[in-house]
């Protein structure tokens, strides 16, 4: 775990976060606010969207009323992170949170089941204390294979 990581805030310019996870080769930034509590997290995919745009929903005309054929709340959401000019804009609210009492088994069952490549992990009072990364699994699963 990395302890002390780079964080980033919900007012934050997205231009900014962009340049530091260029910068450090990182895939992401917990999001904290002034108390320090975990709020969200900006990744590499939530910042996509920037790039992609977004195509409207597609729908149908019936007799004067529009029925769409997808979910049109999705594309307002899409839409959103695409026009985003904040961290708050485009962050995934709430991510998957874990202690740094679990063990590391929890950890990547739960990295594995939720496709997330990072877990920021949380103390008793709910603030970051450090973040989690495919990478540290890795790392402690090859320390274990060495030979004593």
């Amino acid at each position: 775990m990395a302890h002390n990581p780079i964080v980033a805030h919900p007012e934050m310019p997205i231009a900014e976060v962009v340049q530091i996870l260029a910068d450090r080769h990182i895939s992401g930034l917990p999001v904290v606010n002034q108390q320090g509590h975990l709020v969200g997290i900006v990744s590499e995919t939530d910042l996509m969207w920037q790039e992609t745009g977004v195509t409207p929903p597609a729908y149908i005309m019936l007799l004067d009323s529009v029925i769409y054929l997808q979910d049109p709340k999705k594309y307002q959401k899409s839409l959103h992170k695409a026009l985003g000019q904040t961290v708050q804009d485009v962050m995934t609210p709430q991510p998957v949170t874990i202690t740094a009492d679990q063990p590391l088994a929890v950890a990547a069952r739960m990295m594995n089941d939720r496709k997330v490549h990072s877990l920021p992990v949380l103390d008793d009072d709910h603030q970051l204390i450090g973040i989690l990364t495919r990478g540290d699994i890795i790392r402690a699963m090859a320390a274990e294979m060495q030979p004593a």
